[in-house]
């Protein structure tokens, strides 16, 4: 049995309403993989935003695996020091990281949040030396449409991003870049320039989908 974990924030857990990325790639695994997997995590709720907290279970469909570690408002500062725990009890296999956007947004620089995303990678690695992660970098979003040194931020963290994950890949710990293809369009992509509509979401889930394919070739390509 493969044990993925999605990790990430407001765009992962999604809320009351949302199909979200997650249920769209577990979709997409039960059609092109072909051995027993779920999804695993210390939470199980959607976002309400009526109640303002994560308490909806309103999923659409029952047969979902709703694990997972994602909170609205949550970043690579919040998860590094619960990753750990995470991975040793639910013994998962797989982690798929959707996080950056909080904490550039109000709490850290790219540098440090870069160190936040080796801590997480350590202490990932610490509960389980042989876990594989996908990494989705920081994807556009309304304010750095709109706020010019937001948006060097992001890009900066990106590329620190992209070279953690080259200087800490190993063979027995893979680390995997994912990026959405075609590009990712707030304007086509997004419900509010920020969290993802439909067709957000299959381009997050075909992103890591993709990227196990073409990196582990881990189930298939992806089709919507």
């Amino acid at each position: 049995m493969l044990r993925f974990m999605p990790v990430g924030d407001s765009m992962t857990i999604g809320s009351a309403g949302d199909h979200t990325w997650r249920y769209r790639l577990w979709q997409h695994l039960c059609a092109t993989y072909g051995g027993p997997f779920t999804f695993v995590g210390p939470r199980e709720t959607l976002y309400d935003k009526t109640a303002d907290a994560p308490t909806s279970y309103a999923y659409a469909d029952p047969d979902f695996p709703r694990a997972h570690l994602a909170g609205w408002g949550e970043g690579w500062l919040h998860m590094a020091p619960l990753i750990g725990d995470a991975v040793r009890t639910c013994r998962a296999d797989v982690l798929l990281v959707s996080l950056g956007l909080i904490d550039l947004g109000f709490y850290t620089g790219a540098e440090q949040t870069a160190d936040n995303a080796r801590r997480f990678v350590a202490e990932a690695r610490a509960a389980n030396p042989r876990v594989r992660m996908v990494l989705l970098p920081v994807i556009p979003n309304i304010r750095a449409e709109h706020d010019a040194p937001f948006a060097e931020q992001v890009a900066r963290f990106n590329e620190l991003l992209a070279k953690a994950a080259a200087d800490l890949d190993e063979p027995r710990s893979p680390l995997l870049p994912a990026f959405p293809h075609p590009p990712y369009d707030i304007h086509t992509d997004t419900y509010d320039g920020t969290h993802p509509n439909d067709s957000g979401e299959h381009r997050i889930a075909a992103a890591f989908a993709e990227a196990m394919h073409q990196g582990w070739d881990l189930g298939g390509p992806y089709e919507h």
